[in-house]
């Protein structure tokens, strides 16, 4: 029997129809989360750059996605556990699914996607863009928004 296929979108925290921009800022976000020398360990990082190298070249994302399709009709695809983690008191509560974009780390919406978030309580986002704590992640809610 095979090894299940990863499921490279949940790694990177977007949706399977994301587009490439939105994609990257994923990486980028999760990256900074996961280095080594941030994190300690490098298992996950890599998991990171395996999914980063697959979805972005439109040739591979495409392979994969076909396999990945192939995969779902006879095998389990493997999700990758988050982490633990404290959330604020006042949290949103579980994200309510099919994510996409940076998913976030802190505050309200934390463990929400971006495009979760934006489907869901716009005014927040645009108001996070605006602040000094979400100035960082501007590029990636303009994304966000455009995929909209």
């Amino acid at each position: 029997m095979s090894q299940p296929l990863p499921d490279h979108y949940r790694t990177l925290g977007v949706h399977p129809k994301a587009s490439y921009p939105v994609i990257h800022a994923a990486y980028r976000d999760r990256a900074r989360l996961l280095h080594p020398d941030i994190s300690g360990d490098d298992t996950a990082m890599k998991q990171l750059n395996i999914a980063w190298d697959t979805l972005r070249d439109p040739h591979r994302r495409a392979a994969y996605d076909r396999e990945r399709l192939l995969a779902s009709e006879h095998e389990p695809v493997v999700v990758a556990e988050a982490p633990h983690v404290t959330v604020a008191p006042d949290h949103a509560g579980p994200p309510p699914g099919r994510p996409f974009g940076p998913i976030m780390t802190y505050g309200r919406y934390q463990g929400w996607s971006l495009g979760e978030i934006a489907q869901h309580d716009p005014g927040w986002l645009r108001w996070l863009r605006r602040v000094p704590a979400g100035r960082h992640l501007a590029r990636d809610i303009d994304a966000v928004f455009a995929e909209l």
